[in-house]
């Protein structure tokens, strides 16, 4: 986190977004507001994995765009079509099956209760950053991350080992997650969520998992399957169902 910050610091210095006297203080404590809610969302994620598996807090966790189209309903008046939500349910399917969790009838103790639990507190605090990520379309997405990952290294710094040292081969990953998966990414999606409507970030946010089994079969050598791969069509279905208004046959009630 600390790499990511030292990069968009000095991308925005380069840019001349910094300093800037037209900032305004209600949207940076809005940034940083939402920075908390990734920052606890990550940290309930990950603390999830040790508690149930990865696959079942995978899927638990990407309940969260049901989570960012309830809150749009409900605190920001937005409408949603039936016909949204019935490609929004095959989007989530489509994740379930691609996935290849396995149900089984084991005995759940509190551990994993737990861990479900946390997941889903981790999914609702992202679709809540993500809302508030929607009201900051006058700032620059660049400030918006800087202002989430300063949030960040001060609520981790406490939790963090600095005196342990890095390996030298370890700092190249480091700066590659620092810059592109979170620097660089970050910043995309904090410029297009101010630009859609909620209804299609929370179906576009189904592409996560999607990309993960393709880079998963790409670089790592997993096979993908017919079925998966089927599975993941219908993902890539819903996706554009949302995206282009695609509406369902309705059918005729004939008059009696």
């Amino acid at each position: 986190m600390r790499v990511r910050l030292a990069f968009l610091a000095a991308w925005c210095l380069l840019r001349g977004y910094l300093p800037d006297r037209t900032l305004s203080p209600s949207r940076l404590a809005l940034a940083a507001l939402g920075g908390v809610c990734m920052v606890l969302s990550w940290t309930a994620f990950f603390a999830g994995f040790g508690m149930t598996s990865i696959a079942t807090t995978t899927i638990v966790y990407h309940v969260q765009p049901f989570f960012v189209v309830l809150i749009g309903v409900i605190f920001l008046k937005e409408r949603i079509s039936p016909d949204q939500i019935l490609w929004m349910l095959g989007a989530f399917l489509g994740v379930v099956l691609a996935s290849g969790l396995v149900v089984t009838h084991g005995h759940a103790d509190a551990r994993w209760a737990l861990g479900i639990g946390l997941t889903l507190g981790a999914a609702l605090l992202y679709a809540v950053a993500t809302i508030l990520a929607k009201d900051l379309g006058q700032q620059r997405a660049e400030i918006t991350v800087l202002c989430q990952t300063l949030v960040g290294v001060v609520l981790l710094a406490p939790l963090a080992d600095i005196g342990h040292p890095i390996p030298r081969a370890s700092w190249g990953w480091l700066a590659g997650i620092g810059v592109l998966h979170t620097g660089i990414a970050y910043v995309l999606m904090n410029s297009a969520f101010p630009r859609l409507k909620t209804p299609v970030i929370g179906i576009l946010t189904f592409i996560y998992p999607v990309v993960a089994i393709i880079i998963d079969w790409a670089l790592y050598g997993h096979p993908l399957g017919p079925a998966q791969a089927a599975r993941m069509a219908l993902i890539a279905l819903a996706t554009l169902g949302v995206r282009l208004g695609w509406r369902f046959p309705k059918r005729r009630v004939s008059a009696a």
